[in-house]
């Protein structure tokens, strides 16, 4: 007689397979009020049922991570938009060929930025050559967004090294595809900002925020806070390229205001330099050379 266990997965099963044919066939695939709940898309993508919905994502990338042993890692931020040094000259190649002054200054900028996106690309790479001979539970991994830009970069200095990375990726309205060096085993969806959000933090033992726009800034601003606030236990945060942070943010002014005080600048250290970066975070955990 079978067991409970090998009853449930036979009915999981067929639940599973009777989706299947119906878009393996191209049936429409309408509410059925005797298909089983958890099969039943039209019934899990009700506006009732999005707590159910943001409680998997929150589990999800939890258990595949634990699953693969991934216990720490720095989490780098960072703009898309920027491009790798290459891609950057051949755009002004492009740009200047076609003589537009537009496109020209476009591609200028592209070029001048691309110095993150190999700086970010560097600092993983030194971050998996420490881990490289560590026991499983003291090695470091580094965890992007999964986007282009800076997160690319940071996937790819890893992937160069043949280490794991993370990849916490968004659905966006154009649509944000996945950079091709994440391991395809921990490259994630998300459909909730406050799920990945709350993913980057779990098992963050750093946070590295390269320059960045509008997303940049508030992931940043929600881990500073939670610092702050000791809602989050310290952890060291580095802005990388103090030419663009300083420019970007008086925070002197923020103190003359009163609205900080002065030990919240403690919260963050500003460096321009990969290895200082992974520097900071190793004196912070006193973690051998």
């Amino acid at each position: 007689m079978e067991n409970t266990q090998n009853l449930n997965e036979a009915r999981i099963a067929n639940a599973w397979a009777d989706l299947q044919r119906h878009s393996d066939q191209g049936y429409t695939l309408e509410a059925d009020a005797y298909r089983l709940a958890f099969a039943d898309p039209e019934f899990l993508l009700r506006r009732e049922t999005r707590g159910i919905r943001f409680q998997l994502e929150m589990l999800k990338p939890d258990l595949e991570q634990a699953q693969q042993g991934i216990e720490n890692t720095i989490v780098v931020f960072g703009s898309a938009r920027f491009l790798s040094p290459d891609d950057a000259q051949a755009k002004l190649q492009s740009a200047k060929a076609s003589g537009n002054t537009q496109q020209i200054t476009h591609a200028e900028r592209l070029v001048r930025n691309a110095v993150y996106y190999e700086q970010a690309r560097l600092f993983a790479r030194i971050v998996a050559t420490y881990s490289a001979d560590k026991a499983a539970t003291d090695r470091v991994y580094i965890c992007t967004g999964g986007g282009p830009g800076i997160m690319e970069a940071a996937n790819r200095g890893a992937h160069e090294l043949q280490a794991p990375s993370v990849g916490l990726n968004i659905t966006l309205p154009h649509e944000q595809s996945a950079n091709p060096y994440i391991t395809p085993s921990l490259c994630f969806k998300f459909h909730y900002f406050a799920a990945r959000k709350m993913h980057f933090m779990m098992r963050a033992k750093a946070l590295v925020a390269f320059p960045g726009g509008f997303g940049t800034l508030d992931e940043l601003f929600e881990v500073v806070t939670l610092v702050q606030t000791r809602k989050a236990k310290p952890v060291p945060i580095i802005l990388f390229g103090s030419q663009y942070w300083k420019r970007l943010i008086n925070f002197d002014l923020l103190i003359e205001e009163g609205v900080i005080s002065p030990e919240d600048l403690d919260l963050f250290e500003i460096v321009d330099d990969p290895q200082l970066a992974w520097d900071k975070i190793r004196q912070f955990y006193q973690l051998p050379e």
